[in-house]
């Protein structure tokens, strides 16, 4: 199953230990899935990381190389203009260009779109919600 992670739920995977957001990261790292991302969501997750959360750089290095390590980096060609905040059309962007089975968000305007040209939009909980609770 190929997946693009919402940077909220990256956020969540570094930010809350043990979280929804850290089983599923844990989903990738074991190949149960297949993690996509894009350099625009990992860029993203680094400014949100540092600017609201505070992490620090070396933290957040750590973080991506973790994500780049365990995804397959994903350089779509596609330009989309779909939704207003332009972060969620770089998602969108993600999905098309990786073939996503998935896109996996907490984003009320991205849940909203429900199926963009065919890929479900999904809460995290939909997602782990596949996977025996044993498996992560």
């Amino acid at each position: 199953m190929r997946v693009v992670f919402d940077t909220n739920v990256f956020i969540s995977a570094f930010l809350v230990p043990g979280g929804k957001g850290e089983r599923a990261l844990l989903l990738a790292i074991r190949r149960e899935l297949q993690l996509c991302t894009s350099l625009a969501i990992l860029a993203e997750t680094a400014s949100k990381l540092r600017g609201k959360f505070s992490q620090s750089d070396a933290d957040i290095k750590q973080a991506l190389r973790l994500i780049t390590r365990h995804a397959e980096v994903i350089k779509p060609s596609l330009r989309l203009e779909v939704l207003e905040d332009r972060p969620d059309n770089r998602i969108l962007e993600c999905a098309v260009a990786a073939a996503a089975d998935l896109v996996v968000t907490g984003d009320r305007h991205l849940l909203r779109v429900r199926t963009f040209r065919g890929i479900p939009i999904v809460r995290l909980g939909d997602l782990l919600h596949s996977f025996p609770d044993d498996a992560v």
